[in-house]
Order: structure tokens, then C-alpha cells, then sequence
């Protein structure tokens, strides 16, 4: 249709990267971008690190589970919904922050999200790769306790970039008609339509892993929400200022 709509097709995480470097005059470029991205009240509630350090990075590789990548790519972002700014504002116009409440924490990650993407957007258009480090949150204390995070500030996910090492499949998406629902949410015909998906996607493992993995998209989900998902991010969150109210 265009170049963005036919970019945005294509992506995939990248895991492998090759050594050439990311000047830092491009990583300026792309977290502009990411600035350009809506913010909710133009809150703005997002801050972005970049880790240099290589002893900090394998600490951080250690904390999202062992992912090499962490160490290994030509940058590493860790990007955090930041409401410390804000207290400063307030802290301005001696206005006192009614903070803790559950839309700050949505507002605040929303735009993590949000800035994230345009950051790999807008580097994928030049020839980056980029995965998302979610794994951050396995140890989110150790994570806010490494990169000095203040109060009211919290490490959403972390981002690998680098020129890609390798060039895997597209994985596939869910048949457009369970995610675009019309007028109300009728989900009559999904269960069909997911057994079918299942089947292109125990196809994708087997062709990608050379039939080493077999697994269909319903196995991965029930698998995963089978068990607890990192309870520990309430308690993390609460002591952070976040979701108090």
C-alpha cells in the first residue's frame, strides 16, 4: 500500500545482531521520534536510559534472565514510566501531587508504549533491528536499585538495537476478524477461527526451529496464563508510588 504501512508489515524481533556500532547522533534521532508520540494530556511520562556501561549491562542481562542480547547489541534502552517530573512540576507552582492513583500508572505506561514503538519504527526504517526486553520485570527491584530510579519512576521493558545478524520469518498474526470486531464484541465464530490460526503457527514453529518445536498459539497461551505472572510487580509497583488508589 506504502513504505510505512509495508515496513510496519514486516517486522520482527531481532536476537542477533552484528558489531557494528549505533552512533549517538542517530540514537538522538530516534528517541526524538519516540517524543513525537502521542502522550496522554501531554503528560509526557516517559524517560528513557541508555546503558553504556558493559559491567551494568550484563548486570541488567542477568536480571531480564540471561538474554545475551542485553550485553551484546549495539545499544540498550530501558525505558520507564516516569511520574518524578511531574512532582517536580507540582513542586514549581507549590501545588501539592495527588499522586498513586491507577490512571497515572496507565497514563504513565501507555506512554512507554507508545514512545517505544516509535523508536522502532523509525529505527527499523533505517535498516535496525530491535526486540523489546520485557524480562526486565523478573527483577525489577535489582533493575530500579542499578539504574538509580527514584521514586515514582519504574522500568517498564527494555530495548535491544542493532544492524540485524539474521533474517527470520514473520511470525503470524491473529485472523484479522478476532481483533477487529464490528459495532459490539462478538466472539461467536472464534474458537474456529483460532484452530485454524493454531495450525499456522505449529507450522511456523516446526519450520522455524527445524521441527525442534511444535506448539500451537492456544498450547503457548494456556500454558503461560496457567501460571502465576510475576506476582511480585503489585508489591514492586506500590512501593514505587504507583497503584495506590
Amino acid at each position: 500500500m506504502n513504505a510505512v504501512i509495508d515496513l510496519l508489515k514486516q517486522h520482527r524481533s531481532i536476537r542477533k545482531f552484528r558489531p557494528d556500532p549505533i552512533d549517538q547522533t542517530t540514537l538522538n534521532t530516534l528517541v526524538e521520534a519516540g517524543q513525537a508520540a502521542a502522550t496522554s494530556s501531554f503528560i509526557q511520562a516517559c524517560t528513557v536510559i541508555q546503558v553504556d556501561e558493559a559491567a551494568l549491562r550484563e548486570q541488567l542481562a542477568e536480571c531480564a534472565g540471561n538474554q545475551a542480547y542485553v550485553a551484546s547489541a549495539a545499544r540498550f534502552l530501558v525505558f520507564c514510566a516516569d511520574m518524578r517530573r511531574h512532582q517536580l512540576a507540582c513542586e514549581m507552582h507549590d501545588a501539592p501531587m495527588q499522586s498513586g492513583f491507577t490512571e497515572q500508572f496507565l497514563t504513565a505506561s501507555l506512554d512507554c508504549a507508545l514512545f517505544a514503538q516509535n523508536v522502532v519504527v523509525a529505527a527499523e526504517s533505517i535498516g535496525l533491528g530491535a526486540v523489546y526486553i520485557g524480562g526486565l520485570r523478573n527483577q525489577p527491584e535489582r533493575v530500579a536499585e542499578l539504574l538509580e530510579l527514584p521514586a515514582l519512576v519504574y522500568p517498564v521493558f527494555g530495548l535491544c538495537l542493532g544492524y540485524p545478524d539474521q533474517n527470520p520469518e514473520i511470525k503470524p498474526r491473529l485472523p484479522l476478524p478476532v481483533v477487529l470486531k464490528q459495532d459490539r464484541y462478538d466472539d461467536g465464530a472464534d474458537r474456529e477461527r483460532i484452530a485454524a490460526y493454531d495450525a499456522e503457527v505449529r507450522e511456523y514453529y516446526r519450520t522455524r526451529t527445524g521441527g525442534n518445536k511444535e506448539m500451537s498459539w492456544s498450547e503457548q497461551i494456556s500454558g503461560m496464563l496457567a501460571r502465576e505472572a510475576r506476582p511480585h510487580m503489585l508489591p514492586f509497583l506500590q512501593s514505587r508510588g504507583f497503584l495506590k488508589k
